[in-house]
């Protein structure tokens, strides 16, 4: 795939100026180049999840700032593992294992994979424009930088640095992606990067799943 510019954030289809709604990373601009599709062996074939329609007022405090706290995200194509950032993220890192421990993330999809750049799942509604009904707000530190196994928390253009819902995204692209630091950042997979790198292969020019890809279930270790 031809390495292609990033851009401002663009938000696809119609906005939706909702705490919490439409959350969307940066796109990539310019050429498309034919993405290759890749074998899904390691992935079961699974049927898309009906929609899921259940919205908090807020996020309940269920970790504390600087506590160890691992999330093991099951999905259909095998298991990977997120080691929270508690301690430079800690209302971002609470409300993701609020919702986790809620069952808000079990029987969602990855709606979007950008192979080579993100991959980007958490919207209950899994049309890319759903949330769990409040937003977050945790800008990060300018020096950010997104980089491989890097997990970020996605957001809409019109909201501030930092604003999150439920939609998350992990990076797959080899080095620096180039994204502004304007995404909240949730912490870093430490395990089952292959598995990651399994369902980035799954993603079209468009960025849309080439087959549905599941996240079964979200278990929070502490």
């Amino acid at each position: 795939m031809q390495t292609r510019h990033r851009t401002a954030l663009i938000f696809v289809g119609a906005l939706l100026v909702v705490a919490g709604v439409g959350a969307f990373v940066a796109t990539r601009g310019g050429d498309e180049d034919e993405s290759s599709a890749a074998a899904s062996g390691d992935c079961e074939q699974v049927s898309k999840p009906p929609p899921k329609q259940e919205q908090f007022k807020k996020p309940q405090q269920v970790l504390a700032k600087g506590q160890d706290a691992t999330a093991q995200v099951q999905t259909s194509c095998g298991e990977f593992t997120i080691d929270l950032d508690t301690e430079g993220s800690p209302k971002t890192a609470n409300s993701f294992a609020f919702l986790a421990e809620q069952g808000f993330y079990d029987g969602t999809i990855f709606h979007r994979i950008a192979p080579g750049f993100v991959i980007q799942g958490g919207d209950p509604t899994g049309t890319g424009s759903g949330g769990p009904g409040y937003t977050v707000t945790e800008p990060p530190p300018q020096d950010t930088t997104y980089e491989k196994g890097l997990v970020a928390m996605a957001k809409t253009s019109v909201e501030p640095p930092g604003a999150s819902g439920s939609q998350f995204f992990v990076v797959t692209a080899p080095a620096d992606a180039g994204l502004p630091p304007d995404y909240a950042v949730l912490g870093r997979v430490t395990d089952g990067m292959d598995v990651v790198e399994t369902i980035d292969k799954l993603g079209d020019a468009q960025e849309k799943p080439t087959q549905v890809v599941t996240i079964d279930k979200v278990t929070i270790s502490s």
